[in-house]
């Protein structure tokens, strides 16, 4: 399912990719400003009823625009960021016990 933005500078596509766990890809269509952030209006995980997930999120963007993505999906089940490197995703919250934070998700298996 995809989300476009109101500024069309970003869109947001979100994926089950197992039982529990929601990939949220994002993409972005020019180069973020900061003042970017407050026009920026990610996929809701209450509204689309993908909060008690596992959430994952990727794409290629600044470290601030994944500071804002963490909190903004802080009610979720947990959430990790994926690292292509590590062929994964590395959990860095939690409010489950099915996932700890630090622990490398496997997208496939």
């Amino acid at each position: 399912m995809g989300y476009l933005n109101d500024e069309e500078f970003i869109t947001f596509e979100v994926k089950k990719v197992k039982e529990n766990m929601i990939l949220l890809h994002f993409n972005l269509k020019r180069e973020l400003e900061p003042a970017d952030l407050k026009n920026i209006k990610p996929p809701d995980p209450v509204k689309n009823k993908f909060s008690n997930n596992l959430v994952i999120l990727s794409g290629r963007g600044p470290i601030w625009l994944y500071g804002f993505l963490i909190h903004f999906y802080h009610p979720v089940k947990a959430l990790a960021v994926f690292d292509p490197r590590l062929d994964g995703a590395v959990v860095v919250e939690s409010h489950s016990n099915d996932f700890k934070i630090g622990s490398i998700v496997k997208l496939e298996e």
